[in-house]
């Protein structure tokens, strides 16, 4: 993309097999009021990138915790609160991170701001891609550019897996911790994220909560329209946000098919 084109385009997808940006021409239009059930880490997040887009310090930030609970939710509606504002976002698939530096390289000197957006972001034991991230975080010999930040998403809180094996050699010298060389390797890459953010499983009544939110002018049976979403939740045996979106979307497909 040249540099003009970000003057009107909000949001690219990096495509490693042309190896260029697309830009994004139909964008989420999710909104932070439309995120129940997670207002820490709304407001947490939100403060971060406010600061950021003010040229203040802010923090690369790690999402991370059950599936289905918001966190790629929330970084799109980011998008939508500060776009006006210059904020830009980036995506970047974990497999396409070699190509990480070069994709900043070509935006560090930008006016706008923008957020590197990895989801679902993990890595295995001896996968090194995690390298190129890690100079993008905090730079190698050349700092970090200060219109760039990453926000990742992941079920992992470390990114790298974490086996019992591993803490074997982990011992206490004079009351300090001195981890083995595979947890340090570990926590090296998550302590890059000076914003940790935790989502936990949703509670039953905050998964009804999120289920009123999509049914706000419902004036059918309240209590029938809950024990359906109970039953529908416990067929796939998780309570989260995008459970109640895809009851929302088969209930209401039923309702109208009922209504004709």
């Amino acid at each position: 993309m040249k540099p003009n084109d970000w003057h009107t385009t909000h949001a690219a997808i990096w495509r490693q097999h042309k190896e260029c940006l697309r830009p994004v021409a139909r964008l989420d239009t999710i909104r932070l009021k439309d995120l129940v059930g997670i207002d820490e880490q709304k407001r947490q997040l939100l403060d971060n990138t406010a600061r950021f887009l003010s040229g203040m310090p802010a923090n690369n930030a790690l999402l991370w915790g059950a599936r289905g609970t918001g966190k790629s939710s929330l970084i799109k509606a980011l998008l939508n609160e500060f776009r006006e504002e210059g904020l830009r976002i980036i995506e970047v698939d974990k497999q396409d991170l070699v190509y990480l530096p070069e994709i900043v390289d070509e935006i560090r000197e930008l006016p706008q701001r923008f957020i590197v957006y990895c989801d679902d972001l993990s890595f295995e034991a001896h996968d090194r891609r995690y390298k190129s991230l890690k100079s993008v975080l905090e730079g190698s010999i050349e700092l970090p550019p200060e219109n760039v930040l990453v926000y990742a998403t992941s079920n992992r809180r470390h990114l790298l897996p974490e086996r019992m094996s591993d803490n074997l050699d982990t011992r206490l010298v004079d009351g300090e911790v001195h981890y083995s060389d595979a947890v340090e390797e570990q926590i090296s890459l998550s302590d890059r994220f000076g914003l940790w953010l935790a989502f936990y499983p949703h509670s039953t009544q905050t998964y009804l909560n999120i289920v009123d939110s999509y049914f706000p002018a419902y004036s059918g049976d309240r209590d029938r329209l809950h024990r359906e979403a109970l039953e529908f939740a416990q067929k796939r045996a998780v309570k989260s946000g995008r459970t109640a979106k895809q009851f929302f979307n088969l209930f209401s497909e039923r309702h109208r098919q009922e209504n004709q």
